[in-house]
């Protein structure tokens, strides 16, 4: 276990040696399969300038988690999530979201949590208050596009206490339960960011790709909420709970997109799928339309036929840093409950193998939700 939990310098910093306080988490100590999960008692944070201690109530599971510890975002990865998750993984150096995974660390992107601490001059108030953690943190201000991510560059959530800067926790005022809450940061973050710089509108068509999953169910609704009419693709097991959630028209996955739609149909295109299905999406989108992404689970390699890019002058973009209005505007659409949450399933912490192994059977709808232990 110590070997294990050592960085590549030799030092373990979640030695328990000689600490007073303790807690469970789950560390993840390197590229490659479940066997790199290990649940174990680490040292409580400490507090540095400017930072709040959360205990954590709820945690959300989403692709990232995974793909950070399969090294999926690597280059040298062309497959889908799936087929990297069933092959045998090595250490890649350029597998994680920004230079490098700080292998061992503790994942964990979504947060719903309780402050029990803060560090000097920062406000006590905040004492008690349950919030949500912004997970994409803009370093430098909101006038670069340098990011740090809670869960991926530095300790995340799937513990039971976690520290993150003050200014990056969101007071929420609502009924939900705490696994409602923690459904929301990565998930509706990522979905209301794309949302928000496709400006999507009461006047566009918005078709929406893997529409069942926690970021497309997310999209199904924020794109309902402006008043935007909602073709999604599903499987076809899930499509009425898609038509559920708001989705005005269904297309089963695997079906032939320009077939059930025509060319030049949407307006919009939001799409974490890619693969082999990108040429179609082009397709179907009308003259100046926009695409985005902020994931490709079907292969991050795709065939773009620039004729329909440029000659429908074709907008696309990439959605990774969260603008600055995002997650203050989730929080007031929770408080005005103008979103519903999607709890597909709970886990214990310790059960968080069993969770992705079943995330990545892509039968749920919605999104699954680690639960702590309380004591500690």
């Amino acid at each position: 276990m110590t070997k294990e939990l050592s960085g590549k310098e030799g030092e373990n910093r979640f030695d328990t040696t000689g600490v007073s306080r303790t807690m469970k988490a789950v560390v993840t100590v390197g590229n490659g399969g479940y066997d790199k999960l290990v649940y174990c008692d680490v040292p409580v944070p400490a507090l540095g300038a400017g930072e709040v201690l959360l205990q954590v109530l709820a945690a959300g599971v989403n692709n990232t988690e995974i793909n950070t510890r399969l090294g999926w975002y690597s280059s040298s990865v062309t497959g889908r999530t799936e087929e990297t998750a069933s092959a045998e993984t090595t250490e890649r150096a350029d597998g994680g979201w920004n230079e490098g995974t700080p292998f061992p660390f503790i994942q964990g992107t979504d947060c719903c949590g309780r402050v029990a601490s803060v560090a000097p001059g920062v406000d006590a108030a905040l004492i008690g208050k349950r919030v949500l953690v912004r997970a994409c943190m803009r370093k430098d201000g909101f006038g670069s596009m340098d990011t740090v991510w809670m869960g991926s560059d530095f300790d995340g959530a799937f513990a039971q206490w976690v520290k993150v800067p003050a200014t990056e926790v969101f007071v929420v005022e609502s009924g939900w339960s705490d696994a409602e809450l923690a459904t929301i940061p990565c998930a509706y973050g990522t979905a209301e960011n794309m949302v928000h710089r496709a400006q999507v509108s009461s006047a566009d068509h918005v078709l929406v790709t893997g529409a069942s999953g926690g970021v497309g169910s997310a999209v199904v609704q924020l794109a309902k909420r402006r008043g935007a009419t909602v073709t999604a693709i599903v499987g076809a097991s899930k499509m009425d709970q898609v038509r559920a959630i708001g989705a005005d028209h269904v297309i089963a996955r695997g079906d032939d997109i320009v077939a059930s739609l025509g060319e030049n149909a949407v307006d919009v295109v939001v799409d974490n799928v890619a693969g082999g299905t990108f040429g179609s999406m082009l397709k179907v989108m009308k003259r100046a339309g926009r695409y985005v992404s902020s994931g490709a689970i079907g292969g991050p390699l795709v065939t773009l036929d620039m004729r329909d890019f440029y000659l429908k002058d074709l907008r696309l973009i990439g959605c990774t840093a969260w603008d600055e209005p995002v997650f203050p505007n989730l929080i007031g659409y929770i408080e005005r409950n103008e979103l519903r949450p999607i709890v597909a399933k709970t886990f214990p912490l310790e059960g968080i193998a069993d969770a992705q192994r079943e995330f990545l059977e892509k039968k749920h709808v919605g999104n699954f939700v680690l639960i702590p232990p309380s004591d500690g």
